[in-house]
């Protein structure tokens, strides 16, 4: 059951990461523009990492690879991505997003404490 609830935790921490930075990179010229709507410095810049934290940090996550320091990252990124889009909290919407992220950050700090647990690249398991 350890081992099921580990792959479950992992998929659904990693899912929203992966959609997300899947959308980025296949809507590009979007993201940019959207950055730079943001204030964003450097939006064609910082686009490309954005894309690499979300998309390649949720697959390390959802396999289990060196998962302490990708959910370190992600947590980072999730409490970030809080303060600079989400804090217009006249919107409902948008503070229920600030909020969710800052729950995910709390989610991935489990696995920074914790690791991946098994089956994981990190930790193969039997």
């Amino acid at each position: 059951m350890d081992k099921l609830l580990n792959i479950a935790a992992r998929l659904l921490m990693a899912q929203i990461f992966i959609i997300a930075g899947f959308g980025k990179l296949m809507g590009f010229s979007g993201t940019v523009g959207y950055f730079g709507s943001l204030g964003l410095p450097m939006p064609q810049i910082v686009a490309p990492l954005v894309i690499l934290v979300e998309l390649g940090g949720g697959l390390a996550l959802l396999f289990g690879f060196k998962t302490r320091w990708v959910a370190a990252v992600l947590a980072l990124f999730s409490i970030a991505t809080a303060v600079i889009v989400h804090m217009n909290f006249a919107d409902q919407a948008q503070m229920i997003n600030f909020m969710k992220n800052l729950a995910m950050a709390g989610g991935l700090l489990l696995f920074v404490r914790h690791g991946a647990g098994s089956p994981s690249i990190d930790k193969p398991g039997t």
